[in-house]
């Protein structure tokens, strides 16, 4: 830090060594050498009812599919639904959706908690508003309306006409003489497509922590993203009666238990809430929208919307903000520092010098907020967030810190460690045991793992080769979304693409790209589409080469599914989003199509 900047934080009040050591304790106690290994994922072979969907299946039973479809599209949510209207918009009227859940929807069919809500506002959250002619009831919509968001995209385009829903794939394998794959399932299908497009989502499989006697629990126990209303009670809104006279254990402290622990915090007769990291609580300042804001907005509104939002949260400094709120916290306050340093008489050539200190200063505005709304000091001192703003997905919450006060509620803090293990009465931390009735598992989802391994099914290309044993060593790939040796495959994930912390965004981009080549393969007669080793080869070297300042940021993180749990490598970065940005990436793909060339790819005519 340059004496400028030095002079500059004394003036704050902020000591960055200081605070750097804190931060580097609290991380150090945090990583464990088994990394992801501290977690099981949830699938057919591991327990497996905890992913067992907690809703009747209302379907009727049909006999296995052997049938041909034009493209094949496995994965119902945001990106299934997105792709598909492309698809529909470009023409193709052959296309299936294979899900393992019920409907459209992906995260938002499964996660019905209480509180369940976007974190990102609806405005740009919920895609195709404009186009729909929608607006959500308020800024940060409740679970609820975006399901129903997701079935309205459905209806619009057509969408249901031939899906497999509680169908999960098991299988799929290339065969070279066709140039078709066939696709297995859990129903005994063996369907056959020309393309296959794979969306499995990031939030796709929950995990649970894998403690000792993970099994052994005797009471009521359930995760999250299975919420069990038949016991609780109540609903989405809370009002979880069935839990009056239950002693409550929640275990996680993330996104998706800052959302429901207010709920069981009101309704249990006692809450005992385990944490390992606090999550950083920032204020939520919901509201309902004003349908009078948006009617004056020129069309093409979202996607400027979309657009700004992304830029600020990956560090542009911009004079304009839409959505202004807690996410674009960090560069508003770089523009207010460049313009106390300047009053200072300092020279500020790069704005991005500041950013540390903005995020300092931010931080210790979530850890006085902390102070603000809890009561108890000791209590509060454990809800504090020792660490880097985006080491952790921030929260946006009202009422999850106050219900701390609640005499009910206990905040059992594990000092960074977890909670030791599981009995049959309940949940052992810190030495003790708290015999429960209900442990809730808030562990979040599968979302550090390599790709391939963490798709529930096998990919199988030309000449037997797997995904899994291709990508062995990261991620290898052109563009993200199509990998040599794999004909006619495309992947909408978040690997070696364009992150936005706004999901529906990156997935709607890649959708309008895979939906584009697509459309061109067909009227240019092109039966096969497959990325070349020359373009695959030259996309990982620039993967690689952005990935070094990634890298040593995300070294320094405290441990969670951001960083890998703390397991930072070139390997990891590999599997990660491209290094130069969302919208960097967007431009290259939006060139790439407006040269019209289809580089990179080897095209085979019928």
């Amino acid at each position: 830090m340059t004496p400028d900047l030095q002079a500059l934080a004394a003036e704050l009040g902020i000591d960055p060594v200081a605070l750097h050591l804190k931060y580097r304790a609290e991380r150090d106690r945090r990583l464990r050498p088994e990394g992801l290994g501290q977690f099981v994922r949830i699938d057919r072979a591991h327990h497996h009812r905890y992913e067992e969907d907690p809703r009747p299946p209302n379907r009727a039973h049909r006999e296995p599919l052997t049938d041909q479809m034009e493209i094949a599209v496995i994965g119902a949510g945001f990106g299934g639904l997105l792709l598909g209207a492309e698809l529909r918009k470009a023409g193709f009227q052959n296309i299936r959706f294979i899900d393992r859940a019920g409907d459209f929807g992906g995260v938002w069919y499964w996660n019905r908690y209480p509180g369940a809500a976007c974190d990102t506002e609806a405005p740009i959250y919920l895609p195709m508003l404009e186009e729909l002619g929608v607006l959500p009831s308020r800024k940060y919509a409740k679970g609820p309306e975006i399901f129903a968001h997701c079935r309205l995209i459905a209806e619009k385009f057509d969408l249901y006409r031939d899906c497999c829903f509680h169908t999960d794939v098991t299988a799929i394998h290339w065969d070279e003489a066709s140039g078709l794959w066939t696709i297995e399932t859990d129903q005994g299908d063996t369907m056959r497509a020309r393309h296959v497009v794979v969306s499995a989502g990031v939030m796709d499989r929950p995990k649970l922590a894998d403690l000792p006697g993970l099994d052994s629990f005797q009471g009521h126990s359930f995760h999250t993203s299975r919420w069990d209303y038949d016991y609780t009670g109540g609903s989405p809104d809370g009002g979880l009666s069935g839990l009056a006279d239950k002693v409550v254990g929640i275990i996680g402290t993330g996104a998706t238990a800052v959302q429901c622990v207010p709920h069981l915090g009101a309704s249990a007769n006692q809450l005992y809430v385990f944490q390992r990291t606090p999550s950083s609580i920032d204020v939520r300042d919901d509201r309902e929208l004003d349908p009078r804001e948006f009617a004056a907005l020129a069309p093409g509104w979202q996607q400027r919307r979309m657009e700004n939002f992304t830029a600020l949260v990956g560090g542009a400094i911009l004079d304009e903000d839409l959505v202004n709120d807690g996410w674009t916290t960090i560069p508003r306050t770089i523009r207010e520092l460049v313009a106390r340093a300047r009053a200072m008489g300092m020279a500020i050539d790069n704005s991005h010098a500041l950013a540390p200190l903005a995020d300092m200063l931010k931080m210790g505005d979530i850890r006085a907020r902390v102070d603000a709304l809890v009561g108890n000091p000791v209590t509060a001192e454990a809800l504090k967030p020792w660490y880097d703003r985006f080491c952790k997905r921030p929260c946006f919450h009202d009422d999850y810190l106050p219900t701390f006060n609640r005499p009910n509620v206990t905040l059992v803090d594990t000092q960074g460690h977890g909670v030791n293990g599981i009995t049959p009465q309940g949940v052992v931390a810190n030495g003790r045991e708290y015999p429960l009735d209900c442990l809730i598992y808030s562990t979040g989802y599968d979302a550090s793992s390599p790709y391939a391994e963490r798709i529930s099914f096998g990919i199988t290309g030309r000449n037997g080769k797997t995904l899994k044993d291709k990508w062995a060593q990261g991620a290898l790939t052109f563009h993200g979304y199509a990998t040599h040796d794999f004909p006619n495959l495309f992947i909408m994930s978040h690997v070696q693409t364009g992150l936005s912390l706004n999901f529906p965004h990156m997935i709607g981009e890649q959708a309008r790209h895979i939906g584009w080549i697509l459309s061109q393969a067909r009227d240019r007669g092109v039966v096969r589409i497959e990325a070349t080793q020359a373009a695959e080869d030259d996309w990982v070297a620039q993967i690689d080469a952005a990935a070094v300042s990634m890298v040593e940021a995300l070294r320094e993180c405290t441990p969670s599914y951001f960083n890998h749990e703390g397991n930072v490598s070139r390997l990891n970065a590999r599997n990660s989003a491209y290094g130069g940005g969302a919208l960097a990436f967007y431009r290259i793909i939006a060139n790439w199509r407006a040269e019209g060339l289809l580089a990179g790819l080897q095209l085979t005519q019928g």
